[in-house]
């Protein structure tokens, strides 16, 4: 799942699509229309440009503020205006962020990770771990951070106070994203058993793997709705987001989504799951009667656009992408072009006039 800059670029074709849209064009306009004609919009395509690879991108909503690993940095935005903020450097590998509120304190999952003053945005000190780190959350109940890798150690626990490493959980495969209901149990994707791994936070251990039971393979993007105990992993092959009881596993619901899901998130406030995909979508998926789920829309994001963060405060997502050239070899076996410079955007989605 990472993306990787090889090098410059000389053009960019625009008729596969992916370039900027300016608040209010005619392309943006476009794109909404192609969504459906539902609630969600693309409100926002601001390029800030700044070279390196990028995974996931994570908002703070209660520090306002919009972080993204670039590979050797994390980027920092004002989440509100998207001004540059500042850039926290030493992060090698760089792939997520986690902050913990209480503390003040934000990670990075690079090698080593790094620990920063989520206030001044200076770095307190980094942290040897294991592994590969790769995925990372930070869970409200036990106010741990859980850095992911898929090596041993498949996740490493740090208390965010003094950023010490308090423990290490084997979850059977590579995990990928990862949800809590806040009682003391984490759901964590496993992407290469087509399961999700169910965990005691206390005695830091796997109780279960509820497999998908093939209605869905490769789940990347995780996201949960604690109230109601459902779990939505978000799949590859087959694309679809699999709804999934918390109590035991069971199936629920089987439903289509684009292609190459890497990134899911719940929005309690409007009841709804998102999954964002690499083809330039994000899918809508609500409740519409007990037990009953449907897709409410698919909204057009744009290409690459394949992890996304939600802004709790004003319902907004964050999705996060680059231009690429067309592959020297037309694309075959799943190749893709080089990075255009410059070109990184962020877009912003929501419901118009919220």
């Amino acid at each position: 799942m990472r993306l990787r800059l090889v090098g410059p670029v000389a053009a960019l074709v625009l008729s596969a699509g992916w370039f900027c849209y300016a608040p209010g064009s005619a392309s943006a306009a476009a794109d909404n229309a192609a969504g459906g004609g539902g609630p969600y919009k693309l409100l926002r395509s601001q390029k800030v440009g700044g070279e390196g690879p990028f995974d996931y991108v994570y908002a703070d909503s209660d520090g306002r503020k919009l972080y993204v690993p670039r590979g050797d940095r994390v980027s920092v935005f004002d989440l509100d205006t998207l001004k540059p903020l500042a850039e926290i450097p030493g992060a090698a590998g760089a792939r997520g962020v986690a902050v913990d509120p209480a503390s003040g304190h934000g990670f990075c999952s690079s090698k080593p990770l790094v620990m920063w003053d989520t206030k001044t945005l200076k770095t307190i000190k980094t942290i040897d771990v294991d592994g590969a780190p790769d995925g990372i959350f930070f869970e409200p109940m036990t106010k741990h951070v859980f850095v992911f890798s898929h090596r041993a150690p498949n996740a490493t626990v740090i208390d965010p106070k003094g950023g010490n490493v308090v423990g290490t959980v084997d979850l059977g495969g590579a995990p990928e994203q990862a949800a809590s209901d806040g009682k003391g149990r984490m759901y964590v994707a496993i992407e290469d058993k087509d399961d999700v791994a169910v965990v005691d936070l206390k005695a830091l251990k796997v109780l279960a793997h509820y497999d998908l039971a093939g209605k869905g393979g490769g789940p990347a993007g995780l996201a949960m709705d604690a109230k109601n105990g459902v779990i939505f992993a978000c799949c590859r092959k087959p694309q679809n987001m699999v709804a999934l009881s918390a109590k035991d596993g069971s199936v629920i619901a089987a439903l289509p989504i684009g292609a190459g899901s890497d990134g899911a998130l719940f929005n309690p406030h409007t009841g709804e799951a998102f999954s964002s995909q690499r083809d330039g979508t994000l899918t809508v998926v609500k409740e519409t009667a007990p037990g009953q789920f449907a897709v409410e829309q698919t909204v057009q994001t744009r290409a690459g656009a394949k992890t996304c963060t939600l802004d709790s405060k004003t319902d907004q997502i964050y999705l996060i992408t680059a231009d690429r050239a067309p592959a020297a070899d037309g694309g075959q076996g799943g190749r893709r072009g080089q990075m255009v410079p410059g070109s990184f955007t962020i877009l912003v989605v929501g419901k118009e006039g919220a």
